[in-house]
This record gives structure tokens, sequence and C-alpha cells, in this order.
């Protein structure tokens, strides 16, 4: 029993295991049980009987038992999968039906046969298990991004595309591959077939974000690596794997895969420690937004001695306090005086802090020896205690003095309308976008507010007329808005919403909008919702990919701003001399005119430059039998007509066997184009080669074919050296 001895944890409970394995018999490998062959024998099932706790020792022998466990159990555990493949007699857990289904479509996507090559298969297991963690990942609310789970999930949707790419896919295939994996998990997970077009958006808009650095990412990868074996040096750089994840989106992981293929090693020491300092520099620039550069061990102090803040800003804008405590320049204090930037904890206070996307209360503290403090900002560095942040802008504030706090009124019912609009929006994009379209992150400003919601694509212009109309007639109605605390199982029977990724308390707050939105909510609102006056979006945008943003104006902040548009129109329509409802038509006409003057002047630009063609090109410069011309298009040319002006001259030079390169250069960057004849495509040139060659020395991009290729670059000064080298090298 020494050998199947299970720990967990230092102390933790352990115990005698006792294993279960299943004989697939001699086709699969030598008798002699699971230590003579582990292929034939698959353990299916594990039971420890957990009676001792362990205490601290390596290994699994050489730690000391501390004693007999007060409640012994026995832990037992059974292979879903494993006993699956047993059931349906194949080889492994990747071609059970459910699995199976994902496999054939990447090897049909990739038109790679299962089974033909270890190599090979290796890429198509890790496909079909990925995709499928994708689906699930995204149904439960899960996207793509930079930290938490978002990574977890970009990290394995990255990597199912690159072992797509290694099998030969090299058109996108998330689609099809989110596709199977709802159609094989369908019939235990409804939902799933339900969410398939948010799941299946999501997942192609990432591919598609990391295909557009994928193959860039991988030419700086082999780049390092010959570098490397011209060095005879196997580990690839921590400044190039930070390099790779930092611009082109290369988690680690696949960066010690792809360089594990190439028989290399990577310095993930130095990565960890760029990756650290990164952090911290993130980390520090958001304490100092924040919390300052005050260690939170301070804030603990005062709380430990001085205990939570009551709140009482739902119901009061204005309450009678005691200072408990002062922070300067990160020290805890006993007083302040006029003129420093101080932090102030008060006993209770009536000042909101900022959370839950509602920004913080701003107004006085003031003593009663007539001492003010002039509060703009208010945050919880722990939770439970109120730091309001200000300026003692007379007198001297000490520990222990009595003080009244005052909200600017103006400034918080402001706030209150913003929050009460997201709300409703909120609410109002539900009904028409379906329940998928849930807050993900808001911002509540003085009459203005922001809203982010999953989308994979723009919402349309009737959908977002459709929302704004909703909410305004709601406004109209007047509804009742309220607030009540309860437990979390009698906020659910309401039908409350609750936010994603948000922790909430055995009692939560129930903001209610009439009996037509409910939501788990710590923030102030209005009463009513006519308190709001007006709501009208701004804009709606992408934030990201699958998540939309919302940004929108209430109360007077939206009157001011339909009065200047409205303003605006008048003024348009006054200088077209057309009705309001007919502007479009005009400005489009205006526009179409605009165009085809601006073309007329391009047309009559290029024929002048043609007609001095032979000035401006001069002589060409031979190399090897291929004659190089180049040219510099006068100033005011732009990308487009410098394109069609090398397309014109191509077709005028003389000679044979010629490169005809020509630049304009702008404010701030030189634009090139490169053609040649049939005769150097013949010999072997190339207009995108030559191209390639010029454009490190411009700092610049761009591509093309052998015929004609097009790129630019910020850096004017190495137009010259650009063109010697493409001159100077042997063809």
């Amino acid at each position: 029993m020494a050998d199947n001895f299970w720990s967990m944890g230092v102390p933790g409970p352990c115990g005698p295991c006792s294993e279960i394995y299943y004989d697939r018999g001699p086709e699969h490998g030598r008798e002699g049980g699971p230590v003579a062959d582990e292929d034939r024998y698959l353990e299916v099932w594990n039971l420890v009987f957990m009676q001792f706790e362990r205490g601290g020792g390596p290994g699994k022998e050489g730690y000391d038992i501390l004693g007999e466990l007060p409640a012994k159990n026995i832990d037992t555990g059974m292979g879903l999968e494993r006993m699956a493949a047993l059931l349906q007699g194949v080889d492994n857990i990747y071609e059970i039906d459910t699995t199976a289904v994902i496999l054939n479509r990447a090897s049909a996507l990739s038109n790679t046969k299962y089974g033909k090559d270890p190599k090979s298969d290796v890429s198509l297991r890790v496909v079909a298990d990925h995709a499928r963690t994708c689906a699930f990942l995204i149904g439960d609310g899960v996207l793509p991004g930079n930290e938490g789970r978002g990574y977890v999930l970009r990290r394995i949707l990255r990597r199912v595309v690159r072992n797509m790419r290694l099998l030969g896919a090299h058109d996108p295939s998330m689609g099809e591959l989110i596709d199977a994996a709802i159609t094989s998990m369908a019939a235990q997970y409804p939902e799933l077939l339900t969410d398939k077009g948010r799941i299946s958006s999501i997942a192609i808009g990432e591919e598609e974000s990391f295909l557009s650095t994928l193959e860039r990412g991988t030419t700086m990868f082999d780049l390092a690596v010959g570098q490397m074996k011209t060095a005879k040096t196997s580990q690839l750089s921590g400044d190039t794997a930070f390099a790779l994840h930092d611009t082109f989106g290369f988690p680690i992981d696949l960066t010690l895969e792809m360089a594990a293929e190439q028989g290399l090693s990577v310095d993930e020491s130095g990565f960890r420690t760029l990756m650290d300092q990164q952090r911290k520099r993130a980390k520090a620039d958001s304490a100092a937004r924040k919390s300052g550069v005050v260690p939170v061990t301070i804030y603990r102090e005062i709380m430990g001695r001085a205990g939570t803040t009551d709140f009482l800003g739902y119901s009061q804008t204005q309450a009678e306090a005691k200072v408990f405590g002062l922070v300067v320049d990160g020290q805890d204090v006993t007083s302040a005086g006029a003129g420093q930037d101080i932090e102030i904890v008060l006993d209770r206070t009536t000042f909101y802090a900022e959370s839950g996307g509602q920004l913080s209360d701003h107004g006085l503290i003031t003593l009663d020896d007539g001492t003010t403090v002039d509060i703009h900002d208010v945050q919880t560095p722990v939770p439970g205690l109120y730091v309001h942040r200000g300026t003692v802008k007379q007198g001297t504030v000490a520990v222990g003095n009595s003080a009244v706090a005052v909200v600017d009124v103006e400034r918080r019912m402001a706030i209150s309308r913003a929050h009460t609009a997201t709300h409703m929006v909120h609410k109002a994009f539900r009904e028409a976008l379906g329940e998928t379209a849930t807050q993900m992150g808001s911002e509540n400003s003085p009459g203005r507010f922001r809203f982010d919601f999953p989308s994979a694509s723009a919402v349309p212009e009737s959908v977002l007329n459709e929302v704004q109309a909703r909410v305004n007639e709601l406004l109209i109605q007047d509804l009742l808005v309220t607030a009540e605390v309860m437990t979390q199982d009698q906020a659910r029977a309401t039908g409350a919403m609750a936010l994603f990724g948000e922790k909430y308390g055995d009692q939560v707050r129930v903001v209610s909008v009439g009996d037509w939105a409910r939501e788990l909510c710590g923030g102030t609102h209005t009463t009513s919702s006519g308190q709001l006056g007006v709501v009208t979006f701004l804009s709606e945008g992408s934030i990201g990919a699958g998540v939309r943003r919302v940004e929108a104006l209430v109360g007077s902040d939206a009157y001011r701003f339909l009065a200047r548009e409205h303003a605006l129109v008048s003024q348009l329509a006054e200088l077209t001399k057309v009705r309001a409802e007919e502007l479009p038509d005009r400005i489009a006409k205006l526009l179409d005119r605009l165009k085809s003057a601006e073309r007329e002047i391009t047309k009559a630009r290029s024929a002048a430059l043609l007609d001095n063609l032979e000035g401006l090109l001069g002589l060409p410069t031979l190399n090897d039998q291929t004659h190089y011309y180049r040219f510099t298009a006068p100033a005011g040319t732009d990308a487009a007509s410098l394109r069609d002006l090398v397309t014109a001259a191509k077709g005028r030079v003389t000679t044979t066997n010629f490169v005809l390169v020509g630049a304009a250069i702008e404010s701030d960057k030189v634009s090139v184009v490169v053609a040649l004849d049939s005769a150097a495509k013949s010999s072997g040139a190339s207009a995108n080669a030559v191209l390639q060659e010029i454009l490190p020395y411009l700092q610049g991009r761009g591509g093309g074919n052998d015929d004609m290729a097009q790129g630019g670059g910020p850096n004017l000064a190495g137009l010259n050296d650009g063109f010697a080298a493409i001159t100077a090298t042997e063809r």
C-alpha cells in the first residue's frame, strides 16, 4: 500500500489509495499490469481512504503522519470520458462521440487524415479539446481579454488557430469548429444552441484579430531562430518572448510550444521578469490614479482602531460626523493645515465612494471652527472604509474633530440620473437584442454615462433608435424608482438582474424602475424615471472583440446637446437653402461634386507630370542588365495618384528590362510604388522584393506582387539610401 498512498497539502488529508484499471486486451500491449504496460491498462477509477493528516516532508513517502482525521471519508473519482472511451470501444477520449465530431471537422477543414501521423494527431486533438472549451467559456459569459478568465480563453483559442495553421488550414476555421462543438454538446447543453450566434461571432472575431498578427509574429520568431542558429545558441531570449507577447499577442505557452518544435528552449525567467516589470508599472499607474501611493496597511490600521464607516448617503446628503483618521503624503497623521492635500476618514459619511461604475461624490467637510476641506474624490481602499480625498481650504483639521459632511447635491443628482438611465438602457437593450445583451461595464458621471455589452457586430441604427425611444417613453410615464434590501434568494425570485463578475453578499440591494426593470445595485438613483428628463445617445462602437459601447447624455446635458444639434441643423439648412429633412440628399450631391472636381484635378496633375516624364526619370541606373528608374513626384501627390502615375509612366518607358520606382513625399511620410516590365520579371526581378528592400530604410511597411507593389514609411531621409540599396544589390 506504500506505493498507493495519496495526499494533498501540508498539512492535509492523506490515506491509502485503491486504483481500478481496465485491461484493454493483448492488442494494446503486454501482460503484467499497469507497471508493465500503461497503454494496455487504463485507470478508470480510484478510491482514496482519507484517514490521516500529513505533515511536512519530501515526495510521496517522506512526510510525517500527524495523526488520524477527526472525520474519515472516502474520496472517489471516475474518469467519465475514459469510461465512455471503453464503452464505445475507441482508443482514447478524443475519439468518443462528443469529441470526435469536432476532431473530424478539424480533419476535414485541414485536409488531414486522423491516425496517419502522430504529430498531426496531436494538433487535431488539441483543436478538438480547445474548441469545445472555447464554446463553453464564451457561453458562460467569458470574453477574450488580457486578464483572468479572458486571458485563459484567449490563450486556448489562439492555440486552436495556430494548430489549424500547422495542419495546413490557412483559412479562418473557428466558426466551423465552434459549430461542431455546439452540435456535439447541444443535447446536454441546449443553452449553447440558443446562444450559438453570439458564441461563434466572438470566437471568429478573436481569430481574425490573431490572424492579423500571427504571420508577422511568426516571421519575427523565425528571424530570431535563424539568428540563434547562426550564433549556435539554443535558448530564445526573454526579450524576444516578451516582444512576441506584447506586440503580437503570443501567449508564452504558444512561444514555448513553437520553440520546442525547433528543439529550442525559452528564457522563461527573463520573460517573467519583463512581465512583472510591466505589471508593476501598470499597477503603479493605477495606484497613483486611484489610491495615490499609500500602502493599504495604513488604511487597515486606521480601520482597526476606528472601525468601518457608516454610509448614510442613500437617505441623506448632509450629516454630522467625527474625524477618525488622517493621511498626508502617505503617512498616518493626527492633524493637517491649510493648503495640504489630505485623506480624511469619518466615522460616518453621506459621500458615495466610487464603485460599480458610479463616480464618487464631491462636496465639503466643515469643522465646528469653520475649517473646510474641499472633497474631490472618495474611495474604499479596503472594504468598509470610506477615504475622502481633498484639500484643506482654511484652518486646521485634526483627528477627533467634529465635522459636517455635505455632498454637492447638484453633482449627486446628475450622477444619479446617469445611473438610473444606465439601468433603463440595460433593460431596453435586453428587450431589443435578447437576454445575452447583459451589462459588461459602465461609467456613471454627471449627466453622462456609458454602457458596455456583448455583441458581435455593430448595433443597427434602427435598434439604437428603438432603445432610445423606449427609454424616453418610460421617462414620460414617470415610473417610481425604489431600492429594497433582501436576500439573494428573494432577489432572484423577483427576477432582479445580477451582473456577471460582480460579487454580492448574502444581503443585496435591489433597485427597481417601476415593475419594468430590476437590478442588484449599490449605487444612488433618482426617485422616479421622470427626473431624468431626456436620454440621448451620442455614439455606439466597438471597444474590443465582441464588446460594444454606447455613450449617452441624460438630463440637462442631453437637452443642451440636442439644442446645439438643432441649431447646427438650422445653420446647415440656411447655408444650403433646403429644408432640414432635405439636408442628407443635398450634402451627398455636394460631396459627389467635390469628389468629381478632385478627380479632375488629379487627372490634370498626372497629365502634366507625364508630359514631363523624361525630365522626371532622367538616366537609369544599370545593374546586371536591368535599368532602374526612379522619380519623385511633385508636392501634393498622394499615394493613390502616385500609383496611377507609375502605371501610366510604365507604358511610356522606351527601354526594356526595367524597374520603375516612384516616390511621393507628404508632410510626415513617404509613399513608394514599384513596377517593372515583363522582361525584368522574366529575368527574375520582383516588384514586391524590390519594395521590401526599400521599406526598412523608410521604417515602413507595404506589399504587392511581382508586377507592382506599394508601401511607405515615416523616415523621409532614408529614401535615397533605399534606392541605393536596390541598385547596389546583384540580381
